[in-house]
């Protein structure tokens, strides 16, 4: 269609052309045999007066040489013909027209007819006849008509060429298009809106048969902290090799949807995989057990999975992708790499973890944090040797709340690097402000949470920190747990090293949970072990809890590293660890958590804790 009203319009176009250029050629043919007939008529006068018929015929006779002449003739004042020249044809022997004074054109198919009035001293004495052919004005028309033809057709082609390629191109525009809009260009996965398209059309179905249909959703765990850390083109490759990973176990048929930054989907609406939707589960995490291989690196990625079935946990997709959300975010809870399956009670969890992300926000807006100090002493002698500092939060309503009710929303949310920042920098003003005040000097340890620990800028911000505060490295320790250490750990061993090169201390916090490597641990620049609670609390009753602390403290030395015991409640816990040569004990058999002012209040006294 295109390309047939581009035709109709060179057509239009070149008809047009021939036309002006046809008129162009009738104008030039007259004007130049008028010019011809000029030179003739001013000869032909003289002849005409004196009456002599051979001049005149000579005169006539001259445009001979025009081609496009075929007559002319000469006529007296009575119109009679005095004389001719002719090529072809015949000429009027007399003149069949009024008293002729001015020039007279007429046209035909094939010819022109001029009648040039013959003026001596003001009256015509004569006129002069001339009748062209048209043949070199045809001959000239033709090649015209060839030569603006080639162009027409060329000009067709040309268009005929770019149409269609403009045609591919916007086609292949629009498959792209089609492609983005459907398609994630980093997996080559569908996406949300292929998603959110297909949901919708297996719950029309599954309404109208009264079928089951079932949805996962997969979150990477720690993906941000690969992603800041190593930056997002290792972030993007390690996306593709999970979605190669995932699309190796599924059914052909089967489709896993990128929904989000590090957020998989897939829908189940076949009976059979409805009720296998634990197995499938279970399949997704064990495929991303072992590592993916990037950049000569092995890379550990974890995920944590959360399903919702139709219509037992939504009659729509919204409602559906909510109970899978929130199903999935209580498998993070539960450790992460995790299934689970949405309950009904996991709804007033999930908004009560809204809730308490929300105030946790307004908490680091309007200050509510406050940091406590539970001492450590050296054993047995029981003198005061440092502090933890352990963050509260005063909540409005609720009171004083400790860690453990609100740090693992702050993890989930990442709201725990902001409060860690917090907690660093009150942590240092207080030591600063207790080495002005000239106490004895004490060491503080401050917790850094795994997220805070991996953050690309713990560096930048520890020593802005230090800048700000003046505080003295030297009476600082930083505690990360073993889990978090045992993670990446050639990366760790390269951080700390720098944490160290600061002049400040380290420590390895929950001993004996993480299952620490020793090859790892002789290299981890560190000077403390702190065993877990959870080994203190049945000593002297549990031979087991016994035997690990004693071969943990034993361990610790041979590596000269020394070892603080947490949790000490009885003085048969205290006895038993000082027997073993444990250096330093905390726990509320020596002190409970103390505000700012009752630490300031000890460390003035000086008096041990006994």
């Amino acid at each position: 269609m295109h390309i047939f009203a581009v035709g109709m319009a060179l057509l239009a176009a070149g008809l047009s052309l021939i036309a002006l250029e046809y008129a162009s050629l009738r104008r030039d043919l007259t004007a130049s045999i008028e010019v011809q007939m000029r030179i003739v008529a001013d000869n032909s006068v003289m002849a005409l007066e004196y009456d002599n018929r051979d001049t005149a015929i000579e005169t006539l006779s001259t445009l001979s040489a025009s081609p496009d002449v075929d007559a002319v003739a000469l006529y007296g004042s009575k119109q009679q013909r005095i004389a001719e020249y002719v090529r072809t044809g015949t000429t009027p022997q007399s003149l069949y027209l009024a008293d002729i004074h001015s020039p007279i054109v007429r046209t035909g198919l094939h010819y022109t007819e001029i009648w040039q009035p013959l003026i001596f001293s003001g009256s015509t004495i004569g006129t002069l006849y001339v009748r062209a052919n048209l043949n070199r004005l045809y001959s000239q028309l033709l090649r015209y008509i060839a030569t603006t033809s080639l162009v027409m057709l060329a000009t067709l082609f040309a268009a005929a060429f770019l149409l269609s390629r403009l045609q591919r191109a916007v086609i292949n525009a629009e498959e792209q298009l089609g492609y983005l809009s459907n398609y994630d260009t980093v997996t080559k996965l569908p996406n949300r809106y292929s998603f959110n398209q297909k949901i919708q059309q297996l719950l029309n179905d599954s309404q109208l048969q009264n079928g089951a249909l079932a949805l996962l959703v997969l979150d990477l765990d720690d993906f941000k902290v690969i992603n800041d850390t190593l930056g997002h083109d290792v972030g993007d490759a390690l996306l593709r090799g999970v979605a190669e990973r995932l699309m190796s176990t599924v059914w052909h048929e089967d489709v896993i949807y990128r929904v989000g930054g590090d957020e998989f989907a897939m829908i189940l609406n076949d009976a059979d995989d409805v009720r296998q939707l634990t197995t499938i589960a279970e399949e997704f995490i064990r495929v991303l057990t072992e590592p993916i291989v990037l950049q000569d690196r092995n890379l550990y990625i974890g995920v944590s999975i959360g399903a919702s079935i139709y219509p037992q946990h939504g009659s729509d997709a919204a409602q559906l992708l909510r109970s899978a959300d929130t199903a999935m975010y209580r498998a993070k809870s539960r450790g992460k790499n995790k299934f689970q399956l949405f309950a009904a009670e996991m709804h007033y969890k999930s908004s009560t973890r809204l809730v308490l992300e929300n105030e946790l926000r307004n908490a680091i807006e309007q200050k509510q944090f406050e940091l406590y100090y539970q001492p450590q002493v050296e054993l047995p002698s029981r003198r005061l040797m440092g502090a933890e500092a352990l963050i509260r939060w005063n909540h409005p309503q609720r009171g004083l709340l400790l860690p453990s009710e609100f740090i693992p929303v702050a993890e989930e949310s990442g709201l725990i690097v902001t409060i860690g920042e917090w907690v660093m920098r009150t942590a240092c003003q207080q030591a600063r402000s207790w080495q002005e005040q000239r106490f004895k000097p004490i060491r503080v340890s401050i917790n850094l949470s795994g997220r805070q620990f991996r953050e690309e800028g713990l560096m930048d911000s520890i020593t802005d920190i230090l800048y700000e505060t003046y505080a003295n490295p030297d009476l600082l320790e930083l505690e990360i747990t073993e889990s978090v250490l045992m993670d990446d750990a050639e990366s760790t061993i390269a951080r700390l090293a720098s944490l160290r090169a600061m002049d400040l201390h380290l420590a390895i916090d929950d001993f004996g949970t993480g299952y620490s490597s020793m090859s790892y641990l002789k290299r981890f620049p560190v000077e403390r072990l702190k065993i877990d609670r959870s080994f203190i609390k049945d000593i002297p009753d549990g031979a087991d809890d016994m035997a690990i602390t004693m071969a943990t403290i034993q361990m610790a030395h041979s590596l000269k590293l020394e070892v603080v015991a947490e949790g000490i409640e009885t003085e048969a816990q205290a006895k038993f660890l000082a027997d073993l040569k444990c250096d330093i004990g905390q726990g509320y058999l020596f002190s409970k958590p103390l505000n700012k002012q009752q630490m300031t209040d000890l460390l003035r006294s000086g008096l041990p804790l006994v």
